[in-house]
């Protein structure tokens, strides 16, 4: 997992310590949760196990309202609030979100098309206007504490950095905690499509920071989107989706991106401009940011808090440290139970992805495991950003089969065959068992 550094530990702490510096120092009174009432973050700190056991972590703030945010099952039969057509040959509806088909991309480019992006809306699609539009940076972690407002125009006179990467939510693979282990997991039940890869255009977070005027007393830096508030299910207003950086990662390899794949970000991807925050988990990546503050407090949000987190059997009481970089997967161009027709080559597809490094390998096997096959790589392949495969088959007797892919990267890291089970079905990185019917 990528580490988090405070600029307060000259040694450089890890995240684990990062996030254990920030819960005591909320505790303390010297940490803000703006937009959370204290007896609410209060009981967000609690049911992470900071003043409390972890008993009711899932569900203490109760489900979200008619949303699919972390820890709650949607249910709806249409997605609320999405701008773009969702075709059913190339989108699963999951209530104010829409899952990409993964079969959908076989024939798309290595870049995902804006009409195949999958979308991760925790209300809805706000309908911006880039001509009133404009980012707001404030906060103490500014020199003299004095805001300063960028029009798009200002951003797009900037020097301009294109990067190709992936997004990709934090419960991609959700369901296979229940389908393939046996152990369900609270949250949206992804199958494998929630994730797109694109070239995005746009500026340096470091650059904006520095002409706003970041002090190094700076600690925090928090992106705010400008969507709806986001309220539960109880009534507790949890404000707009917001996630603090810490400094050292907001001055790294951030962008402010306003385009992507060539064009103005589309409406449901961050119109008119989004946080990119390269192979991290998704909700990182805030869309439609509005303002940003930087802070010289530490700061909290329950994205990082009650959200995001791995809690369970295997994680200590207080849960994980909150979650950074995304891990390493693969999936089939191919339907679930797809009849293959026995007696002919068929040439299967697929990509496989990793955060921390570029893929070296993908193995295949036609036979549920027994045997296993190295795929050719189509792209060059490089970290955060997906690579393309393929591999021969001509199955010879009828019957069901699972077709499994592993991919390794340049760290050295396989696909396990089981993920560690947590309760809000985060992170799922083992191999899949696909399953198809040969006729």
């Amino acid at each position: 997992m990528t580490r988090m550094i405070s600029t307060e530990t000259p040694d450089g702490a890890s995240e684990e310590g990062y996030d254990r510096l920030r819960r005591a120092q909320w505790l303390a009174g010297r940490a803000r949760a703006d937009g959370v009432a204290r007896r609410d973050m209060l009981r967000l700190i609690a049911a992470a196990g900071v003043t409390a056991g972890a008993a009711g972590a899932a569900s203490a703030l109760g489900a979200p309202r008619a949303t699919a945010a972390t820890g709650a099952e949607a249910g709806a039969a249409a997605a609320a609030g999405i701008v773009k057509p969702l075709p059913a040959d190339r989108f699963t509806i999951r209530g104010t979100n829409a899952e990409t088909k993964f079969e959908a991309f076989a024939g798309t480019p290595f870049l995902t098309p804006a009409s195949h992006f999958f979308v991760r809306n925790h209300t809805a699609t706000p309908r911006l206007d880039a001509k009133t539009w404009s980012l707001k940076i404030w906060g103490d972690g500014l020199k003299g504490g004095g805001a300063r407002e960028f029009t798009l125009a200002d951003l797009e006179r900037l020097p301009s950095v294109t990067r190709t990467a992936f997004v990709e939510c934090a419960g991609n693979g959700r369901s296979f905690f229940t389908t393939q282990q046996g152990r369900p997991a609270s949250g949206t039940a992804w199958t494998m499509g929630a994730i797109g890869n694109a070239r995005w255009r746009g500026v340096r977070l470091s650059e904006v920071l520095r002409r706003a005027g970041v002090s190094r007393h700076a600690v925090d830096v928090l992106p705010r989107g400008l969507d709806a508030e986001y309220v539960t299910d109880d009534g507790t207003n949890l404000g707009r989706v917001r996630r603090p950086l810490p400094i050292s990662k907001a001055l790294d390899d951030v962008l402010l991106a306003y385009e992507m794949n060539g064009a103005p970000l589309p409406a449901d991807h961050g119109y008119p401009v989004r946080v990119l925050v390269p192979a991290w988990v998704g909700i990182a990546s805030i869309k439609w940011v509005g303002d940003i503050e930087v802070s010289a407090q530490p700061l909290f949000s329950p994205w990082n808090t009650q959200f995001y987190r791995l809690f369970g059997d295997a994680y200590p009481p207080e849960g994980s440290d909150p979650l950074t970089r995304q891990t390493l997967k693969s999936a089939f161009e191919l339907p679930w139970n797809a009849a293959i027709e026995a007696a002919t080559t068929h040439h299967l597809t697929g990509r496989s992805w990793s955060a921390a490094g570029a893929i070296t390998r993908v193995d295949v096997s036609t036979d549920a495991g027994a045997t296993w096959r190295r795929a050719r790589l189509k792209d060059t392949p490089h970290r955060a950003t997906w690579t393309r495969w393929t591999v021969p088959w001509r199955p010879d007797s009828p019957g069901p089969t699972a077709l499994l892919a592993r991919a390794t990267d340049t760290t050295g890291r396989t696909q396990p065959e089981t993920t560690v089970h947590n309760m809000q079905g985060y992170l799922f990185d083992a191999v899949v068992r696909h399953a198809v019917t040969v006729v």
